[in-house]
């Protein structure tokens, strides 16, 4: 029996090796991997230059913590601002210590500006991570359940409804947060007239907006930052899962104006900025300019897409229609529950992974260099899903720009 804590629901496979967009399990199976370490190896797994980076920084300098500076956080950092066109860089962790370091950091830009405003908004559907400040953040109650009673002064808007944000962003606010894609909720795009709205609020009422890009940022939409896509600038962004491609790192990226409310003191982290996360960051950024990843992303969402609404073409009684963008997708389930048991089928009998999120949709976070062909797999395992679930009875791979025929099994 596992040692670990019980506090993950895991599925009956263990992984010892990858490569590319490939897991391979202990017996030797082969496993399409679109989850992606759940957005998180846009690189695919073992990629033999973070691999030599990660190498080659380990064994001249793992740890010296804040104490000192180190090259590659330094690097990173100003590689990150020259990228973003922000100034400033906080590393640490993970995604849910990027978002509590923003609710932090808003909430003391307030007090240095001798303002009287603590409120943090964030929306229906938002996850924004575990700690109990970004957890406040997320209105799940079934997060919650236990853990109270959580910090206060957080706030709940619904997503997409640019009307009611008036009546949340004020002069109280001191941040409105929002995932510029929410992928915890089962896939779904903010649209840009909400984006601008929330923009011109903060701005007319003196909150800072904050990008929650740690699952839809670095590449995963297409550009490197989500709100490039969206052509619509925030006061401060928070990062994580992909930026080193598996190790962990998170950060937050702001101007010089705000990040100067941290001072001494204020906020830290032992491991933040490590020089072997850092190291391995660096490279990604590297690789995401040789490899192209922006137009390859954009070309692979669109075959994606055509596969997808095939597949929900044919089996309209089974899958809604797929919605996302880049290669962060979702394909809802019409049978309520039964997301789950389609999960279980993907990978028992085609091996292919994938989640379920939202209650009842399929989310799919595969790496960046996924094939056609890998996609083309995907959707045939669907249809084959379908079928296991006797919604269907046959089944035929599907190509994109085509209906899904069916054919004798």
């Amino acid at each position: 029996m596992s040692a670990l804590f019980q506090n993950y629901s895991r599925a009956p496979v263990t992984f010892v090796k990858g490569e590319g967009c490939e897991l391979v399990a202990q017996d030797g199976r082969r496993y399409l991997d679109f989850i992606g370490g759940i957005a998180v190896c846009a690189l695919g797994h073992a990629h033999p230059r973070i691999t030599e980076a990660v190498t080659k920084q380990a064994a001249a300098l793992v740890h010296v913590s804040n104490l000192f500076s180190s090259e590659p956080a330094e690097q990173l950092a100003a590689e990150l601002c020259a990228r973003s066109g922000f100034d400033r860089a906080f590393f640490c962790n993970s995604g849910t210590e990027a978002n509590e370091a923003a609710i932090k950091l808003a909430r003391k830009f307030a007090f240095r500006s001798g303002e009287q405003r603590a409120a943090i908004v964030s929306c229906t559907g938002a996850f924004h991570g575990r700690t109990l400040g970004a957890l406040a953040a997320t209105p799940n109650a079934a997060y919650h359940e236990g853990f109270g009673p959580l910090p206060g002064g957080f706030f709940t808007t619904p997503f997409n409804d640019a009307g009611a944000l008036e009546r949340v962003i004020d002069d109280q606010t001191a941040a409105f947060i929002v995932e510029p894609v929410q992928g915890e909720s089962g896939v779904h795009v903010a649209s840009e007239t909400f984006l601008r709205r929330a923009r011109e609020l903060c701005t007319r009422t003196g909150a800072l907006l904050v990008f929650d890009e740690i699952q839809c940022g670095m590449g995963r939409i297409g550009k490197t930052f989500a709100f490039q896509h969206f052509g619509i600038r925030p006061d401060v962004i928070t990062m994580a899962k992909a930026l080193a491609n598996g190790l962990p790192i998170g950060a937050v990226l702001t101007t010089d104006t705000i990040a100067a409310a941290l001072r001494p003191g204020d906020h830290g982290t032992t491991f933040g900025g490590s020089p072997v996360p850092c190291a391995a960051a660096l490279e990604h950024l590297r690789l995401r300019d040789e490899l192209g990843l922006e137009q390859r992303t954009n070309l692979m969402h669109e075959h994606a897409m055509q596969t997808l609404r095939a597949v929900h073409e044919r089996f309209p009684e089974v899958f809604g229609e797929p919605r996302g963008l880049g290669l962060l997708l979702g394909l809802p389930v019409i049978a309520p529950g039964t997301a789950a048991a389609i999960v279980d089928s993907l990978r028992e009998t085609a091996g292919v992974l994938a989640n379920a999120a939202g209650g009842n949709t399929l989310r799919f976070a595969p790496p960046l260099i996924v094939t056609p062909e890998q996609i083309d797999r995907l959707a045939t395992a669907l249809a084959r899903a379908a079928q296991d679930l006797e919604i269907s009875e046959t089944i035929e791979p599907v190509r994109a720009g085509s209906s899904v025929r069916a054919t004798s099994a």
